[in-house]
């Protein structure tokens, strides 16, 4: 008798095992196909190429090209995302600010009036937050042959209250320059000079 109630209970816990292993099997199958194809897509528009497929934005994609940003001798290349957008830490930030831009230029792009690029160009230099130039830029304070930037670079990392600055107000002209050519810099040594390249 001790037995007989012994063999129910044990199928009873199996029943109750499977059910949730069921049910994590399906979710994985389901959510790693969207969780991949969410990831590529957010990888796949956070690319300077994708921006520079509306053509609003191709001007600045080609001034984006040919800048320090882009061409430096370092080899280091902060995209569209690095300036425009929170750091990638900050997901939610990130997330709901890469979405809000997102839509905005959809919009914009059909149903807007004429693209304004010098409105555009303010709206942008005040919209990128100093914590978004200092991802990269973060050893301001050591410029041993530049004292005067070194001294500015302290009013900006320790403000006074009341007279906060921001990375854009002396660096305005770095990237988005509208220009008749672009110059490569690889291009600008000795042994290019005079050669027409």
């Amino acid at each position: 008798m001790a037995q007989e109630n012994k063999v129910p209970h044990v199928h009873k816990k199996r029943k109750t095992f499977i059910k949730p292993a069921v049910f994590i099997i399906i979710g994985i199958i389901i959510a790693f196909p969207i969780f991949s194809m969410t990831y590529y897509t957010m990888v796949r528009t956070s690319t300077p190429q994708f921006c520079a497929s509306c053509h609003e934005i191709q001007p600045a994609y080609d001034a984006w090209k040919t800048s320090s940003h882009a061409n430096n001798a370092q080899g280091f290349v902060a995209d569209c995302m690095d300036c425009h957008l929170p750091a990638p830490h900050e997901t939610i930030d990130f997330f709901y600010a890469k979405t809000i831009h997102g839509i905005k230029d959809v919009v914009a792009h059909f149903v807007g009036e004429e693209y304004d690029r010098a409105e555009m160009r303010e709206l942008a230099y005040r919209s990128i937050k100093n914590s978004q130039c200092m991802k990269c830029h973060r050893n301001l304070l050591y410029i041993p042959d530049k004292r005067g930037a070194m001294l500015a670079h302290r009013t900006v990392i320790y403000p006074v209250d009341g007279n906060e600055k921001r990375c854009t107000d002396c660096h305005r002209n770095l990237v988005h320059i509208p220009k008749e050519t672009y110059n490569y810099k690889q291009y600008a040594s000795e042994p290019y000079r005079g050669l027409g390249l």
